[in-house]
């Protein structure tokens, strides 16, 4: 917060910028030419409840001839689940099985809805390792090379790698162990092979 010699100063500076008269300041502030006079030679204190009138005339806030200033309030962000198991049949929002929360930015919630998963195994080593999460944008399709999490033959979710062909698409592991797994177009539909979501973000486990 400002001194009052202070305030007194900037009240000068913008009523210079503004190209305002003495006799016009004390005109709209309703106080005495004499009296600002005062106030700008620092022989008398100007009174913290003119502050206001002051700062309507010269098109500013009281906050800002006091120098007040604020912490922006910070931003609060969404809260999603932290899953370890889904299965087959049934919706994000309804899985149980919830081991955490993790916090995305509150600008995602026009983006979609998100879950996290736990990551099990070492098919995607070196770059997604047992124990880390990473956050899925539910969809039900995506690109070729996009990582997304899918359900095969109801068994638990898988994190890998997609890639599409004309005949069907690949799931990859980026653990060179782990051979490519391809499904038809028909065993998609049989199995089947569902799309969970995107990967959109790795959070590692230290």
């Amino acid at each position: 917060m400002k001194t009052n010699r202070e305030v007194v100063e900037l009240v000068k500076k913008l009523t210079e910028e503004q190209n305002m008269s003495m006799s016009e300041l004390s005109r709209r502030v309703g106080i005495a030419k004499s009296a600002i006079s005062r106030y700008f030679n620092g022989t008398r204190e100007l009174p913290l409840n003119k502050i206001g009138d002051f700062a309507s005339v010269l098109h500013t806030t009281p906050d800002y001839l006091l120098g007040i200033e604020y912490e922006p309030p910070t931003p609060q962000g969404l809260k999603i689940p932290v899953l370890g198991t889904v299965a087959a049949g049934i919706p994000i929002s309804a899985v149980e099985d919830i081991l955490d929360y993790e916090e995305v930015p509150q600008s995602w919630e026009s983006q979609g809805e998100f879950f996290a998963l736990k990551i099990k195994g070492d098919s995607m080593e070196p770059k997604i390792d047992d124990g880390d999460v990473v956050i899925v944008r539910q969809q039900s399709d995506a690109n070729s090379g996009d990582t997304v999490i899918a359900l095969v033959n109801g068994d638990d979710a898988t994190c890998k790698k997609l890639q599409k062909t004309e005949n069907g698409i690949m799931l990859v592991s980026t653990n060179p162990n782990y051979l490519p797994m391809f499904f038809t177009n028909e065993e998609i539909v049989t199995k089947p092979v569902v799309i969970l979501g995107k990967v959109v973000e790795l959070r590692s486990k230290f």
